[in-house]
């Protein structure tokens, strides 16, 4: 048998000790990790993704200790069990879970599996996930969605905040912001005074990060004049920012917690809650709801944060908005299955086949 020729070595590449510069031997420093680097990898990911998936993954560890299974490496039968658990479990809320829940349980459990260098068979529980989904589909059981708060509704809300306190300054700034920005929750929260530039024809806001921008690339969306004063972005923005200048406020946090006694909270180590300096998320949804019910509408308890930025989004589609701007203002990728659904809300009504056909 004629044996191949070796090829020559590359001189450009550094000497090996084993005589190959093409082939480097795994060391175990090659398997090493910092402390330092292993927090900038798990910084890498959104924090709400991080919190979810911790949680996931304690809910899955749990069970497996349970029910006497093995979570890494976790069987395919294992997942399949898993999902199935997860279908007739029910929340904290009396009801069963949306397969959207389970769909993230089981891709953190994937998630660990290749950050451990790990194979796992996740299609038996896929396909149990699917069997739950169709059967919430025969019994009618439909995921509930936050409902958008189109134009009419703001302005119901927007009434309902007294401008003559900080309370109401700050929620109609919140209201008016998640509806102009088409903003997500973290996203308004995230918010800080130095993220506002005032220009000739309205305010630019640096997005500094986002669910699609999680290179941190940041982002600035422009909002320009509004027709009323009380939802007009700039001015209601305007008459905050001033309302913080006047209690010394002039940096950190746009949307602030107020006590009580109608005072701005102020910055303590530790602090959270009710406490804290910085608006949070649930603070947001309870903005929201508040106004809701203030302002009587149907089903209150169910509008959230993320009704202003579906009310955005589907108000500028019915006001013949394209796409591309939609997704871009509200940082959608334009391919979003999301934002298309905004778009055929507003078009389900403007162009359906059976107006005026003489019915």
């Amino acid at each position: 048998m004629t044996e191949l020729a070796r090829p020559e070595p590359d001189p450009a590449l550094p000497a090996h000790p084993t005589g190959r510069a093409d082939v480097a031997a795994a060391t175990t420093a090659d398997r090493e990790m910092s402390d330092a680097a292993r927090a900038r990898v798990a910084g890498g990911m959104a924090d709400n993704t991080n919190r979810a998936y911790a949680r996931d993954w304690e809910t899955f560890t749990t069970w497996c200790a349970t029910t006497g299974r093995t979570p890494l490496p976790a069987s395919a039968e294992t997942l399949a069990e898993y999902v199935t658990h997860l279908a007739a479990t029910p929340t904290a809320h009396g009801t069963l879970p949306a397969p959207s829940t389970i769909e993230r349980a089981l891709a953190c459990v994937q998630s660990r599996h290749k950050k451990a260098g790990l194979t796992v068979n996740a299609e038996g529980g896929r396909l149990a996930l699917r069997a739950y989904r169709k059967e919430r589909a025969k019994t009618g059981t439909r995921t509930r969605k936050a409902p958008p708060a189109e134009l009419t509704v703001l302005r119901a809300m927007i009434d309902g905040c007294d401008p003559a306190t900080l309370t109401g300054l700050r929620d109609r700034t919140a209201l008016v912001l998640g509806f102009a920005l088409m903003g997500r929750r973290s996203e308004l929260a995230a918010l800080d005074l130095e993220d506002l530039a005032l220009t000739v024809d309205g305010l630019e806001v640096t997005i500094r990060q986002s669910k699609t921008d999680q290179d941190a690339r940041g982002e600035v969306v422009p909002l320009p004049y509004g027709s009323h004063p009380e939802t007009c972005p700039v001015r209601v923005v305007q008459a905050w920012v001033a309302a913080l200048a006047a209690q010394g406020v002039a940096a950190g946090p746009l949307l602030r917690g107020v006590d009580r006694h109608g005072r701005i909270t102020t910055a303590r180590p530790g602090a959270s809650g009710k406490s804290a300096e910085r608006m949070s998320g649930h603070g947001l949804n309870l903005i929201v709801r508040r106004a809701a019910e203030r302002a009587g509408l149907a089903n209150a308890e169910t509008y959230t944060a993320h009704s202003l930025r579906a009310g955005g989004a589907t108000s500028a589609a019915k006001h013949g908005a394209p796409v591309s701007a939609i997704a871009r203002h509200g940082r959608w990728s334009e391919k979003s299955p999301v934002v298309h659904g905004y778009i055929r809300t507003a078009d389900k009504w403007r162009d359906n086949p059976m107006r005026g056909i003489g019915l």
